[in-house]
Order: structure tokens, then sequence, then C-alpha cells
């Protein structure tokens, strides 16, 4: 027994110790290519400068003529018109909008597209679902004890719409995080913006939270959550030791951790009163928001190994070492959630621009600059295009922090309107000679379901249960649960809501086919898009083929495809569904439907 104490006492002192006065050189580790602020890199000399529409092009053909490559063909209308709409706004376009954009002569054509879709409140919806999952939004706790909802967030969908509407009227990116970390105490924000500290407010909260323990494995959500969304950076790995790999100290993440326990999640009314949040769902007033306010202001002791009965020192509140210019300043003003937000869109925090800029990139072309888009410390990948992704981060932090314009120098770029059908020469696409045919999210897929057989709810507000027959709205509207996930969304890779989800899985399975073919949910949709073929077509058979395939495919469908198609429709039908549903399901179950080019 006395041996034991002497040891632990030992152990206590050498990690106290270690705490105090850890042999950390940061200006060394400052040089990791991360660490460094951003600067614009020289415009790259090209041969074929003609190529080149934005600033963008010019880096991404230096590495091509690097490698004696050349970009591919630019694609074809078609494909242009279908591609941008999918990503701009995560629906197809009709077959009236195809047929505008291809009609127009003017070579401003394709940049008034960009632009009318950049305008769409679609965007923001579709843009949604970008965000949510990197914060882990969820409507319920992962654990529920028989009838017991006190923990659940009945009005988490008024911190998704404030999403929405934040991409929508492209709200700088500066201030779209600030807001999710400290709205209550920034004159920026007003009352609308108060939902936006649902990022925080929503997190998971556990059963006996009045135990320290507890209260610190929430901590480390918030601070997991907000760095790794953030930063790039995983800073929770340094909650029972330094870091592994970068240099985080565990007192920087007990520095952080402070914050969170200065802040106390709360219910606020729609008459400004704040509630308890652990009243149950069927008490909560009406508009009731899940925020974080301010607690009684306080520093934590590390707590040796994770250990909260073994307490090392106190460590004041303060921002990353790494990321700041020589020993980083005390957080002073309650609980630090204010200034923690400064320090993250400080144009000296070399990671917050590129962190954004690489997911923003990967949403539209399809590979990320950064493998890892929420590690950018020393065990994540170094970047594919170091330079391109630096001026792509100064250009960001230079026009206002503004998404969409950051977004519409992509989309307009050459390399974005290369076809998918060349590269050859580079299979992996790892030098962007091409881009990469990509597959449907389960939103954009479903919501393009509901769209072609002109069902679709445009009705945003509460969240609804995609299990509910009668549900026809966007699915970035769907209830999602970390308790158990809707079984669609988790058979189509949707993340786990109980963590940070950097990226998504895309997986083939059995499972998936079978709900195409089987499931009651496509049969109706098969039986909507028939009745309205039928109703736009008249009774041509070669007429409503040839409209399947503008609004489903943007094309025509060529002569062997015609063939086919009506040959299988003169048939006699066979099992229960009509020969005209069978043919509608088969087309809506296709490859060609599940994929953009």
């Amino acid at each position: 027994m006395w041996a034991g104490a002497t040891r632990c006492a030992a152990e206590d002192a050498a990690h106290e110790a270690s705490t105090v006065a850890a042999p950390v050189d940061w200006k060394k580790e400052r040089q990791f290519w991360s660490f460094q602020r951003p600067v614009a890199p020289p415009r790259p000399i090209v041969r074929d400068a003609a190529w080149c529409r934005t600033s963008v092009d010019g880096f991404v053909l230096a590495r091509l003529e690097e490698h004696g490559l050349r970009p591919s063909p630019e694609a074809d209308p078609r494909s242009l018109i279908r591609r941008a709409a999918f990503d701009i706004t995560g629906l197809p376009p009709t077959p009236e909008e195809v047929d505008d954009f291809l009609a127009d002569p003017r070579d401003d054509a394709y940049p008034k597209l960009v632009d009318r879709l950049l305008a769409s409140s679609r965007f923001g919806e579709h843009f949604a679902s970008l965000w949510l999952p990197l914060a882990r939004f969820a409507e319920d706790q992962a654990h529920q004890v028989g009838d017991d909802t006190t923990y659940f967030y009945g009005n988490a969908w008024r911190y998704r719409d404030w999403v929405i509407r934040a991409f929508n009227r492209d709200l700088p990116y500066d201030r779209f995080l600030s807001f999710q970390l400290a709205a209550d105490r920034l004159s920026a924000a007003d009352d609308d913006d108060l939902p936006a500290l649902g990022f925080l407010g929503l997190g998971p909260k556990y059963y006996d939270r009045g135990r320290l323990a507890v209260q610190a494995d929430e901590w480390e959500d918030r601070v997991d959550t907000v760095c790794r969304a953030m930063l790039g950076l995983t800073v929770a790995c340094a909650r029972c030791h330094d870091h592994k790999f970068d240099p985080i100290p565990t007192r920087d993440y007990y520095e952080l951790a402070g914050v969170f326990a200065s802040s106390r999640m709360a219910n606020r009314g729609p008459d400004g009163r704040e509630e308890k949040d652990n009243v149950p769902m069927a008490r909560m007033q009406t508009d009731t928001m899940h925020i974080v306010t301010e607690g009684t202001p306080r520093d934590l002791n590390v707590f040796i190994r994770g250990n909260v009965d073994r307490k090392g020192p106190l460590e004041e509140r303060h921002f990353l070492t790494v990321l700041s210019e020589g020993e980083p300043a005390r957080f002073t003003s309650g609980s630090g959630r204010q200034e923690l937000a400064a320090a993250i869109v400080s144009r000296d925090n070399p990671l917050t621009a590129r962190v954004m800029v690489n997911r923003i990139w990967t949403q539209l072309i399809g590979r990320p600059l950064v493998p890892t888009p929420s590690n950018f410390g020393r065990s994540g990948m170094a970047p594919t295009q170091p330079r391109l992704l630096d001026h792509l981060a100064v250009r960001f932090m230079d026009e206002g922090w503004s998404v969409k314009s950051l977004m519409r120098e992509i989309l307009l770029s050459a390399a974005y309107r290369q076809s998918s059908t060349g590269g050859k020469a580079d299979p992996e696409n790892a030098l962007l000679s091409r881009m990469p045919r990509r597959r449907l999210s389960i939103e954009q897929w479903r919501d393009t379901l509901l769209f072609l057989t002109g069902e679709l709810d445009p009705s945003g507000g509460r969240s609804a249960d995609l299990s509910d027959p009668a549900n026809r709205r966007r699915t970035v509207f769907a209830r999602v649960s970390r308790l158990k996930l809707d079984d669609l969304l988790m058979q189509f890779d949707y993340p786990d809501a109980n963590v940070h989800a950097e990226k998504r899985s895309a997986t083939t399975t059995a499972i998936q086919k079978l709900f195409v073919l089987n499931s009651p949910f496509m049969s109706e949709r098969a039986k909507k898009l028939a009745q309205r073929v039928a109703a736009e077509a008249g009774g041509s058979e070669t007429t409503r083929v040839r409209l399947v395939h503008r609004l489903l495919f943007n094309r025509e469908p060529d002569a062997e495809e015609l063939r086919l198609a009506t040959d299988f429709l003169a048939r006699p039908a066979a099992g229960e569904l009509p020969r005209w549903e069978q043919y509608a399901q088969l087309m809506l179950a296709s490859n060609e439907l599940l994929y953009v080019d």
C-alpha cells in the first residue's frame, strides 16, 4: 500500500515537472508547414497561359506541365451545367434550364449560370450538409433511459436554419465561426444570430453531470469539435498526455478546456429568459434555443493522465502556444469564448483559412488538397499542392472571408471545367488532369429523386423523420439522431452524429441496392415519375422515354437506348408494377443518375 502510494506520488511529481517545464523548442516547432502563416506565392509561369481562366489554373497547369501532361478538354455544356447545379445547389438542372444554357451563345453564359446558382436559396441548404456533420449536429443523445428526454434538443433545427441562412447571405467565414463560439458576446451579432451558439449548445450531454469526470468528458467533446472543425488539429489527444505528434502539451489542452468549463449550456426561451438545460422536450417552450452562455470563470488543473482525482498544476486559459507569437496572452474576458473566437479567426492564425479552403475545394473538385481535412498536424498528410492551398487561403482572407467568392473562383476555373473522361496518363488523378467522377451524397440523391418526380417540398423549419412516407422535404431537414441514426442515412454513409466527421465514407453494399429495388420509397417514386411523364409528354412512348432521359440525365437518349426502352415497354407487365413504373424505377436506380461527371 505504502509502496504504491509512493510510486503514484513520484509519477505525479514527474508529470507535474514535465508539464511545467516541457522542453519544447517553439521556434523550431513553428517551422512546420501548417504552423506558418500562408503567404501568397508568385503566380507560376506556364507555357499554355491561354488555358488559364482564373488564378487557380496556373498552379494546376504548372504541376501538369512539370510532368509533361496536358489537362483534359473542357466538358460539354450539358455535363457542365449538371455538374455546377449539383455542386452548388445539390439538385439537378431542369430540362428547360439546360435548353436555355445551351441556346445562350454569349461568352458569359457560364459565369451567369454560376452566379444564379450561388444566389439560389437552395445553395445554403446544400452547403449546410457540409458543415453540420463537422459540428456533429444531432437532436438527441446517444443514451436514453426509458422515456426520459431531459437532455434532448427539441429545437436543434434553429441552429441548422441559422447555418443555412448564413451560407445563403454569404456571412463572412470569420464571423460565421465567431458567432458559433461567442454570438452572445459580440456586438456584431444580433438576436437572430444567437442560434449559432448551437454549435456548442448541441453537444453531447451525459447523465450524472454533477460529477467532475462527466464534465471533463463534455469539455473534451467541445475542445475536439472546435479544434478539428475550425483549426484542423486533434488537440483532444493531449487530454491525458502531451500530444504524441504535434507540439500540443497537456497544459495547452486544459487551458482550452477551461474556456468550456467557464461556459454553461442553457435553453433560451423566446422571451429571452434562460432555462436550465435539463427540461424534457414535452415541457420546452416553443422556439427555445439551445445555446451556451457565460458561467463562472475558472481555470483548470491538469488532470494527470486524464484522471480527475489526480490534479496537477493550475493552467490559465489561453490559446494554443504553437499558434501564438511568443507566450500566448491569458483569456480574461468572462469565459474566454470571445477571445478564443478572435484567436481562431485572426489572420495571424495559419490554419483557419487553409482548413476551410481545403473543405470547399474538396466539395467542388472531389479531391482534397490536404487528404486529412481535420488533421493538419504532423500525423496528417502534407498538401498535394501547397502553393495553390496558400494562394487560395490568402485570397479567401483578402476577399473578406467570402465563401461564395472563393467558390466562384474555383467554379469558373478551367480546372473545374475539365472533362471527367481524359487524363489517362494520370490514372489516380493526383495532378488533377481531369475532373473526377463523383457519387451523389445521400442528401443529393434522395432530394434528386423527389425533385424529378415533382414532389420536393421546399419548406424548412422543424425536423421530420425520413421514415414518414409523407416527408417530401429536403434531406437536410431530416431528424438526425445520436441514439439511432435513421436507417436510410446509415445505409448510404451519413456519418455518426456523436463525433465530428471530417469526411464521409463511400460504400457500395448489397443493402443499398436492395433498398433501390424493393423499398416502398423507391416504388412510390417510380409511380410518381411515371405519372409525371405521362402528364407532360402525352401518350407517345418515344416522347415519354425522351422526357425521362432529359429529366434524369439532362440529355437525349441515343438510338440504342430508345430501342431498348420501347421494346421493354411493349412487353406484357411482369410482377405487380405496371410496365411504365418498372421502367421508371429502373431509370431511377441507374448509376448515371447516382454519379456526376
